[in-house]
């Protein structure tokens, strides 16, 4: 296995309904690509992992434990493990960069689905 990949190579993986996931493991953490669909609400949840993450294009409300924050590109989050955490995209939708640690195995048995061209970066299309 190569230690280099394009992103647009990685097959997606359908984390959450209205969420693909491109996921790349180390040995000990996730980094992973989001798209995330308009007006998605990803449910209030908690894992074992650590989670940092920072936003690309578009906007999301993110509740980490009792804080809520309106964020846009740019914007960053660390989720310790465990605390409870909440998000929702806005009209745009949103793709974000995300690594976790240790690495989220409990994604290795979700199915990959067919390849297809990532939201982020944008492609210069050729006529």
């Amino acid at each position: 296995m190569s230690a280099f990949a394009d992103i647009a190579a990685v097959a997606p993986k359908q984390i959450w309904d209205g969420v693909l996931g491109r996921v790349i493991h180390g040995d000990r953490v996730t980094l992973a690509i989001a798209e995330l669909d308009p007006d998605t609400v990803i449910p209030e949840h908690n894992h074992e992992n650590e989670q940092v993450g920072m936003i690309i294009t578009g906007s999301l409300t993110f509740r980490v434990g009792e804080e809520t924050r309106e964020l846009g590109p740019g914007g960053t989050w660390r989720i310790p493990a465990t605390v409870p955490h909440r998000v929702q995209t806005g009209p745009d939708g949103a793709v974000v960069v995300e690594v976790f640690a240790p690495p989220r195995s409990d994604w290795d048995s979700l199915e990959c689905l067919k390849t297809c061209q990532p939201r982020w970066p944008k492609r210069n299309r050729r006529s």
